[in-house]
């Protein structure tokens, strides 16, 4: 049996694969290294590792237990994979042998925490072999063969492995039952035609045992290497692992955390569940991605496109482990080479995000709580006294009766209907709450949502082929199957029967993990392989059924085994759907539960926070990890979810989430009041003040959304997508970027007066005054009074701003006003998309108009593009630029002489321009 290896150029024993597709040949296979042995360095140090365990052993009569093989002790710590990851067992030297691995105890961590597995794979673990590799128009297909059984049931023995040199960027590699079809998931990706020409990677394989290796040609880095650990492939139990290039990974969510992963021996759980988001729990969302920046600043992803219930354990080597329990091993790589491409990479598979209605990137406000229709109209109605922003209204479960979805409360909410028209009347919008819970308890006859679909069939179905009847608000419930094209219609129904009485502009749909209130169903769970499986990955709860549906749950497509992850993303799709039938407009969605391709259909909000400074820290993280995800309609519920907020915190995290792509301020029930009218004079000053700043920023925010809807751009970004060549950005999450221009720096702490942030290398401006700060990539503090939010403007930068109003179709109506920050250069670029800011699918029809702005030799210019109607209706009333080395004597407008300001901090401004937006210009100081 030959040992996992470390293949080079030196040491062929593998499958070469030019990129010019030249027919793959064996090499000759030598008695190879261990794959951990890279230089004689190394060697030095497993010698002495070595050592030091033979020393502990004879003097600790402690924790390393029998002595173990040669083979074993030569395995450094770091480099161990597990092989007996099933948590609540105590592993034994009887329980590891029995699988034929390595067994050496290490000293235990604090409780909760995981360490060095004592159970590991030897280096000669048996393995697939590749037995056979033939070229095919894309790439190759081969045949990957197990000689012994591995030590889950149904093992399969035969695997067909495909690989498609889909782009030069793009790498796909399918590894699934060669004889028998498995589920995979019912993702629409792309098809390639033809094989990519001339891509920057070059593929390797090892044979005996099989392995893969994907290295970046530019700079001979190993990105994948997986002949690390041996490969298995049981019916319910799918493991590969790999070396990694580097400890910086991000992404695999949905998880509460650091944007940067640990890889101290961290695994990552990927199962939809219903919990407060907490450190180290499974949450909302599966999103089997991950981003890695490379040593010199170089990034790539991999995505791993299975739905079933997966781990990914992280271990200091650096290396990885993929474990899933069902479906293939169907991976993309993508090869950037810098994060933002790897992003667009990711997306150009999953799809690209959908251009959100430009009043869903207003300001919204809900709570749980409010109790009757009338007093939110009285919270609407403060709001509108004291002329703070806010584009929509939302209202959570309180507006049902009995808490069943498509249904109003007739006694507190009869006056909804009236709300929503005088909504309307002032340009704003009504948002409700839907749960795919449906009350099966009403007499038959009494509601026609459950009886409907019922009749129809639409229902999660037991094993038995019954209704599977959890509970949920209204009590007992039955479950939407949104995987059978038929619920899609019922739902629509459902909501077009609701709209003819209360004419909603965009849904809010929640408890869709789905979550439940008991574990499994009122009967509990049967027997068998989908709710007992061999493996269970380590999800809250120790069981697949935690507060949700059992996984044996029948469905259209498969069974809810497979598809639990996916239920989220389903209802999406139905409910983004029946609104662009209902409304003939852009849908606006926000779920909770997400999957890849999720973007395409709603935004998402970060879940059931608390009303902590630590909560507030933590959605920074979580928003840029959905941004890597392709979801840029984000944000986590202002000033926090549960538990009462205080004023500092509540104006600290409106500075904040006013520069959250999705900004909603929620709380929940028998909390106090935290929209801006609850707090003080100043409090509320100062929050309507950043609103104010968000709404003079819609263009430009909105020209991001465009951007990530049209090639997948992220919206808001971390520091290193832009300096990925500044090791010192790689690890910031207390500050972020929207898109490639505007710095943000909130105060996440209470009692402080300013703020230390990271400032990359280069020229900034105060977005305020446009005073200039010089850095060379470096820490600074910054004033940052109750009142302040930190703004800074990157140089070489056009943002296009507008006088703001109190909702976004108030906003813009308004003249534009153009910030311009010269670099060093004195050039500077930006852009506008601009259309009706609702119609579907502007861009495609040609609707919209697009506009470029560039500064060169003192000249601006804005060059229109593509136009149409909309943009004669704003006109461009200022342009501000900042970073005027010295004051003009003149400046001209198409030639035209016209009155300016220069200000000492270098900030020349020019009013009155008066010039439509669809009209090109230039104007030029001398």
């Amino acid at each position: 049996m030959k040992s996992y290896q470390k293949l080079t150029t030196a040491q062929p024993a593998a499958c070469q694969v030019e990129e010019e597709g030249a027919a793959p040949t064996p090499s000759g296979h030598g008695k190879l290294a261990p794959w951990w042995v890279g230089s004689g360095l190394l060697v030095a140090a497993v010698l002495l590792s070595t050592i030091t365990v033979w020393v502990l052993q004879q003097v600790s009569g402690g924790w390393l237990g029998p002595t173990a093989p040669p083979k074993c002790l030569l395995v450094p710590e770091s480099h161990r994979f597990d092989c007996y990851p099933e948590r609540r067992v105590v592993v034994t030297q009887e329980l590891c042998e029995s699988r034929g691995c390595c067994f050496i105890q290490t000293p235990p961590l604090a409780e909760g925490k995981q360490g060095v597995p004592w159970c590991f794979y030897p280096p000669d673990f048996p393995s697939y072999a590749l037995e056979s590799l033939n070229q095919t128009a894309l790439g190759m297909v081969g045949l990957l063969v197990r000689r012994e059984k591995a030590y889950y049931p149904r093992d399969i023995g035969k695997l067909r492995l495909d690989v498609q040199f889909e782009m030069d960027t793009r790498l796909h590699i399918k590894i699934t039952d060669a004889a028998n079809p498995r589920y995979e998931v019912p993702l629409d990706v792309p098809r390639v035609m033809k094989r990519a020409e001339n891509p920057i990677y070059s593929l390797n394989f090892s044979w005996d045992p099989f392995g893969v290796l994907l290295q970046r040609k530019a700079t001979g880095t190993v990105l994948l290497n997986t002949t690390v650990a041996p490969l298995i492939f049981a019916d319910q139990f799918l493991q590969i692992s790999t070396s990694l290039p580097s400890k910086f990974l991000y992404g695999l969510g949905e998880h509460r955390g650091s944007l940067l992963h640990s890889l101290d021996w961290n695994t990552l759980t990927l199962w939809a569940r219903d919990v407060s988001p907490t450190e180290s729990f499974n949450l909302y969302g599966a999103h089997p991605f991950y981003l890695l920046m490379e040593e010199g600043g170089n990034a790539h992803g991999v995505f791993l496109l299975n739905s079933n219930a997966m781990e990914v354990a992280l271990q200091p080597a650096p290396g990885l482990t993929w474990r899933t329990i069902g479906g293939v091993l169907d991976f993309y790589i993508f090869l950037g080479p810098d994060p933002n491409m790897v992003i667009q990479q990711y997306q150009q598979v999953i799809g690209f995000p959908a251009m959100p209605p430009i009043w869903a990137l207003g300001f919204h406000l809900c709570r749980w709580g409010y109790g009757s229709s009338n007093e939110t109209w009285q919270t609407v109605r403060a709001m509108r006294n004291y002329q703070i922003p806010q584009d929509g209204q939302w209202n959570d479960i309180d507006y049902m009766d009995g808490y069943r979805d498509f249904t109003l409360d007739s006694q507190k909410f009869a006056s909804l209907p009236s709300l929503v028209e005088d909504l309307h009347k002032h340009g704003q919008r009504y948002v409700m709450i839907l749960d795919p819970g449906i009350s099966s308890s009403s007499p038959h006859g009494s509601y026609w949502p459950f009886d409907e679909g019922l009749r129809r069939g639409l229902f999660l179905n037991t094993s038995q082929g019954q209704p599977l009847i959890g509970q949920v608000w209204p009590g007992s419930t039955a479950f939407a199957d949104f995987s059978n094209p038929d619920t899609h219609q019922w739902w629509l129904e459902n909501l077009q029967h609701f709209y003819a009485h209360v004419p909603f502009d965009g849904l809010w749909i929640d408890m869709n993990e789905p979550s439940n209130f008991m574990d499994g169903s009122e009967h509990g769970c049967p027997p068998g392989e989908f709710d007992s499986p061999p493996y269970t990955p380590a999800v809250l709860g120790d069981s697949l059924s935690a507060k949700t549906v059992c996984a044996s749950a029948k469905q259209k497509l498969s069974v809810h085994y497979n598809l639990h992850n996916l239920y989220g993303l389903m209802e999406a799709k139905a409910t983004a759907s029946a609104l662009i039938k209902i409304r003939g407009k852009r849908p606006f969605v926000i779920s909770r539960s997400t999957f890849p391709s999720q973007g395409r259909y709603s935004g998402h909000w970060l879940g059931d926070n608390r009303s902590q400074w630590k909560d507030m820290g933590y959605s920074i993280p979580g928003l840029l990890s959905f941004s890597l995800f392709g979801i840029p309609l984000v944000g986590a519920d202002i000033c926090g979810f549960s538990g009462s907020t205080s004023e500092e915190l509540c104006t600290r995290w409106m500075q904040l989430g006013a520069f959250y792509p999705f900004a909603r301020n929620h709380n929940t029930l028998h909390d106090k009041a935290q929209d801006p009218t609850a707090f003080s004079p100043a409090a509320r000053t100062a929050m309507k003040d950043v609103l104010l700043t968000r709404y003079s920023l819609l263009p430009f925010l909105y020209t991001l959304f465009h951007r990530a809807h049209l090639q997948g751009d992220t919206v808001a970004r971390p520091l290193f997508f832009e300096f990925p060549w500044d090791v010192a950005t790689w690890e910031l999450d207390r500050q972020f970027l929207w898109g490639r221009s505007l710095l943000v720096t909130p105060v996440l702490e209470p009692g402080v007066h300013s703020v230390t942030g990271y400032v990359p290398q280069g020229t900034w401006f105060d977005f305020y005054t446009g005073s200039s700060v010089n850095s060379s990539g470096e820490m600074l503090k910054m004033s940052a009074p109750l009142e302040h939010l930190n703004l800074h403007i990157r140089e070489g930068s056009v943002l296009p701003t507008q006088k703001p109003g109190t909702t976004t179709e108030v906003t813009r109506g308004n003249p534009l006003h153009l910030i311009v920050a010269l670099s060093s250069h004195a050039t500077a670029w930006g852009d506008l998309f601009w259309d009706d800011g609702e119609s579907l699918d502007t861009f495609e029809k040609g609707n919209y108009s697009y506009v470029v702005f560039n500064v060169t030799q003192n000249i601006f210019t804005s060059t229109v593009l593509h136009a149409s109607t909309e943009a004669t209706k704003v006109t461009v009333g200022t342009l501000s630029i900042f970073g005027v080395q010295k004051p003009p004597s003149k400046v001209l407008l198409n030639g035209q002489e016209k009155p300016f300001s220069y200000l000492d901090n270098q900030v020349l401004n020019v009013s009155d321009l008066g010039m439509r937006l669809s009209q090109g210009f230039s104007l030029q100081w001398l």
